[in-house]
């Protein structure tokens, strides 16, 4: 026998051997099947099935018994009222493969609520609505057929009559809240550049207004506790430019939509708006403050569930609201001495993941809340926020990690994302509030989310400042990218000093790439609002193929000669900035002082965002070729600064009767549309903008810009002051 022969025989038998000893084997057992349970509503019982639901709690029992396989928990469709919150742990949790997932049935939309309705209302001569309020709820907020009513306010009142010192501040006499019935339900709401206080009025003697503390201490200076620098910004301080709105009060509702809160009648007053009816209305305030926590869960994916009316009940009480930054606050009477911004305190969200690791929160819906959206915290890892809605909501959308500089590994937040989100008017009642922000995290993914509205800034990655204890943190390697942020630090809510993306600290290896960024701080009433803005330390950082147009301000602000090593390349945008700050930080192939975006840019902000979308067209500027004159020149403010493209550099003329600046066109053009971009001091006021056959009064400040739309054809166009002052421009644009 050869041996090809033996070969072939030796494997026929050993595959007879094989196939034998598969027909003898017992079967392999089947994987078994999920567990699908079922909640409504009106649920009770234990069987979970789809004809007999149970309730959260039960389905959660029911499922905490089921080890060996997966376990859907189906929500069918209806408001699911809380009185506290869905918990889910460790025990709660999937592993080794195992998987739990807390969706909604198909075809329902399920909404966790924390409301409570109010009811019984009585109709009162003055055409406001009076009801009696349920024990315990403290109705900060109402919605009434699901809008938003606003806390009843009065008017704004200057620092020359409301003085605000560290023990309380001047201006009952003339305010009139001396005279109020309940002054001590009211507050007093006050902004001052990036920061917001709430604090409740303690009580009234004479002219002199108290308030609540530790709220008003931890609005003033000289608390230690969260570093020199911020003194500059406090009640207190030189910054103060008066109270935005007293609210809450009876005495100021006079607008429909307003209602006020009467702690000791326990009732809230309410002026209905046009259409409404209060005897068929559903009026309903947030009182549950979480919905629902995962503390210390893995492996659960929570999908397609709402989140409604989840109170935050800090600003009520003698805490208030003494805000720092980004919709945190600082809180306590007492606290070490603190240069890294640990000991801030987060807003109450309606979903909180604590410790979580591989939690997915997926297609859901926040609207209608006292507090913030989705938080994730104290170590969370490798967990998301995906493809959800935020909108309406009092305080900030979505807040990722802690404000520990140096935590241990459990307390390390590292590998989370944000993507696919839609963000749009948060930042309600607190306007310092910001759509996403993250503090000391690693490996960070926020990309393809969409953020419009806002009062402040959009996304916020970062945090401690130039305090000497977070120069080295745990941050590092985060990514920004693919974001549509638009129409944000919108000037009516008066916050100043942000960015549609804005960071903080050295963060090697963080990339700010391909996001598409329009009006941040778009006709503002100062020089201010950025685009990127890498503010104090921010290190290591690298911003490209970004397409940033509209701005306030800075396309890049890096301002700090201590945040270094930051690079700016290969963006697009319609003006130009300063060169960045700090030791190794570059700009290079940046495209400046556009008036049309090239077909690649249109593509990067095209693809931008949760859905990609629109990208405003910029239009030809017929000035940027022209020639300008002006009456006089005061030092080095030429006429030209106003063509150069760039928004931070400004001409200027002496003080004088009838001061003018013009640009010539070169050649007759059918002119549309003027923008009048105010010099870094908001210098010319009251002047008019004079064409070959028209011209149009402008009263007060010019702003960033101001736009005049008109129809005329013209070879120069004049910006003259209407009686004696200064004409100052940092841009005119000029559009057929």
């Amino acid at each position: 026998m050869n041996h090809a022969t033996k070969a072939l025989r030796l494997t026929a038998a050993a595959c007879a051997a094989a196939l034998a000893a598969l027909l003898t084997a017992p079967a392999a057992q089947a994987a078994p099947q999920p567990r699908t349970l079922y909640a409504s509503p009106d649920g009770g019982g234990s069987s979970c099935t789809v004809s007999r639901p149970c309730t959260l709690k039960g389905a959660r029992d029911t499922a905490r018994a089921e080890t060996g396989r997966d376990v859907r928990v189906l929500l069918e469709d209806g408001t699911y009222e809380l009185t506290r919150p869905l918990r889910l742990g460790a025990a709660d949790s999937g592993a080794q493969g195992r998987t739990v997932t807390w969706a909604a049935a198909p075809g329902a939309r399920p909404v966790l609520s924390g409301g409570r309705a109010v009811t019984g209302w009585t109709e009162n001569s003055d055409g406001t609505w009076t009801a009696d309020v349920p024990a315990g709820v403290t109705p900060r907020q109402l919605f009434v057929d699901g809008q938003r009513a606003v806390r009843a306010r009065g008017e704004s009142c200057a620092p020359t009559v409301c003085d605000a010192t560290g023990t309380g501040m001047t201006g009952a006499n003339a305010t009139g809240i001396a005279e109020w019935q309940r002054p001590t339900d009211a507050e007093a709401v006050i902004r001052i550049r990036w920061r917001n206080y709430h604090c409740r009025i303690a009580g009234v003697s004479g002219d002199l207004l108290t308030f609540a503390r530790p709220c008003w201490t931890n609005s003033s200076s000289g608390t230690g506790r969260t570093g020199p620098a911020w003194d500059s910004t406090t009640v207190d301080s030189t910054r103060y430019s008066g109270v935005a709105f007293f609210e809450n009060a009876r005495e100021l509702l006079d607008e429909p939509g307003e209602f006020a809160w009467n702690s000791h009648e326990r009732t809230v007053t309410y002026l209905p708006r046009e259409g409404e009816d209060m005897r068929s209305a559903r009026a309903v305030t947030p009182h549950t403050e979480q919905l629902l926590v995962l503390d210390r869960a893995h492996d659960i994916t929570v999908s397609g569930i709402g989140f409604a009316h989840a109170a935050y009940r800090q600003p009520d009480t003698d805490e208030g609201y003494a805000g720092t930054q980004a919709g945190l606050t600082l809180t306590g009477t007492t606290g070490p001495v603190d240069h890294a911004g640990r000991h801030y305190t987060k807003p109450t969200a309606a979903v909180t993941v604590r410790g979580g690791q591989r939690v997915r929160i997926d297609r859901a819906s926040f609207g209608r809340l006292g507090g913030a959206g989705a938080i994730l915290e104290a170590g969370t890892k490798d967990s998301s926020v995906t493809r959800s809605a935020f909108s309406d909501l009092s305080s900030g959308a979505i807040y990722v990690g802690d404000t520990e500089p140096l935590p241990g590994e459990a307390l390390a937040g590292e590998r989370n994302t944000v993507a696919y989100n839609t963000i749009s008017r948060i930042g309600v009642e607190y306007t310092d509030s910001v759509g996403i922000w993250a503090g000391y995290e690693a490996e960070l993914a926020v990309e393809h989310n969409t953020l419009s509205r806002l009062p402040y800034s959009g996304i916020s990655i970062g945090w401690g400042w130039n305090q000497p204890e977070a120069q080295t943190s745990v941050m590092r390697d985060n990514k920004i990218t693919a974001n549509r942020i638009t129409d944000v630090m919108e000037v009516a809510h008066e916050q100043h000093d942000g960015g549609a993306i804005y960071t903080q600290g050295a963060q090697p290896g963080t990339i700010v790439s391909e996001n598409y960024v329009n009006r941040s701080a778009f006709g503002n009433t100062e020089r201010d609002g950025n685009g990127v803005y890498l503010d104090e330390q921010s290190s290591h950082i690298l911003v490209e193929r970004n397409v940033i147009t509209r701005i306030g301000y800075k396309w890049v602000s890096n301002w700090a000669d201590y945040g270094i090593e930051n690079t700016a390349r290969s963006n697009w945008t319609d003006t130009a900035a300063p060169a960045l700050s700090g030791r190794g930080s570059v700009m290079t192939d940046n495209l400046t002082g556009l008036d049309r975006l090239p077909a690649a840019a249109l593509a990067v902000a095209a693809r931008a965002g949760a859905h990609g979308g629109p990208v405003e067209r910029l239009r030809t500027d017929l000035a940027r070729t022209g020639t300008a004159t002006q009456s006089s020149t005061d030092g080095t403010g030429t006429a030209e600064l106003a063509l150069d493209g760039d928004t931070t550099t400004d001409t200027r003329t002496l003080s004088e009767p009838g001061a003018w600046w013009q640009v010539d066109l070169g050649a007759t053009h059918r002119v549309r549309r003027i923008e009048i971009w105010n010099n870094s001091s908001m210098t010319t006021a009251d002047f008019d903008v004079i064409t070959d056959d028209e011209t149009i009064h402008v009263s007060g400040k010019s702003l960033r810009p101001t736009v005049v739309d008109l129809d005329s054809s013209t070879r120069t166009v004049k910006i003259a002051v209407s009686g004696s002052g200064r004409v100052a421009l940092s841009h005119v644009l000029v559009h057929p």
